[in-house]
């Protein structure tokens, strides 16, 4: 049985995690930064650093959200880059931060299914997820139509919350996890469910060498996961 945010409606997960996060959108950006103390923006730039020698011209950021890993991604250089969500709401809050910051002209944010991408196959010369395949409501489906769109040869780099497996950061991390962050997201973002699911998708989420086999598995090649901050994140690349 999938994990969704709220389990007292019948919607299935993808419609439900879009509610969720149109529900958030307004506080996602200082939610995320405290919650991870500004360590994920230090795990975005690892993330696009993977990327440099391949000197990508068009970026696809999937799970784009408010656009934060799409414009980490700039620091590439690339002609464009495409970000993609399900929630109008982040989307909407992305566009604002891009207009501020003059930078229409490089990204564009649309609202797409990560699992249907309205793309021709072999376009994009990198895919980007941070913190979205675990939203995936059939992971498999959605990883394969990463692959479907990138060109031969390019690769994709994804950002995940991961399990800790030693002491004592597991047990210091299962209980952040399970009851600080719960309650300072109900507070900030009035969504109680938001920071409950949070919790809940990382636990089930497949993390380390089993997400390596599915990406395997969907047709990506030279697969890696590189441990982020002790464990409680990974940068997993994969090759079409």
């Amino acid at each position: 049985m999938a994990v969704v945010p709220y389990k007292d409606q019948n919607e299935g997960k993808k419609a439900q995690v879009a509610t969720m996060f149109n529900n958030i959108s307004k506080r996602y950006d200082l939610l995320n930064h405290v919650l991870s103390m500004g360590i994920d923006i230090i795990w975005r730039k690892k993330a696009v650093k993977l990327l440099k020698a391949d000197q990508p011209k068009l970026i696809l950021d999937i799970a784009t959200g408010t656009g934060d890993f799409a414009i980490e991604a700039l620091a590439l250089n690339p002609d464009k880059v495409i970000g993609v969500d399900i929630s109008e709401g982040m989307l909407a809050e992305g566009r604002k931060k891009l207009k501020k910051r003059k930078l229409e002209d490089k990204i564009e944010l649309q609202l797409g299914d990560s699992e249907k991408l309205l793309f021709e196959e072999n376009k994009f010369d990198a895919v980007i997820v941070s913190f979205g395949v675990r939203n995936f409501e059939n992971l498999e489906k959605g990883l394969a139509d990463m692959n479907r769109v990138l060109k031969p040869g390019a690769k994709t780099v994804i950002i995940e919350f991961s399990k800790p497996k030693r002491f004592p950061m597991k047990q210091l991390y299962n209980f952040y996890f399970k009851h600080i962050l719960p309650k300072i997201g109900k507070i900030v973002s009035k969504d109680n469910s938001a920071y409950t699911y949070l919790p809940e998708s990382v636990q089930a989420f497949p993390d380390g060498e089993d997400f390596l086999q599915v990406l395997r598995k969907v047709g990506f090649k030279n697969t890696q996961c590189k441990p982020l901050t002790f464990g409680i994140a990974s940068i997993y690349i994969g090759e079409k």
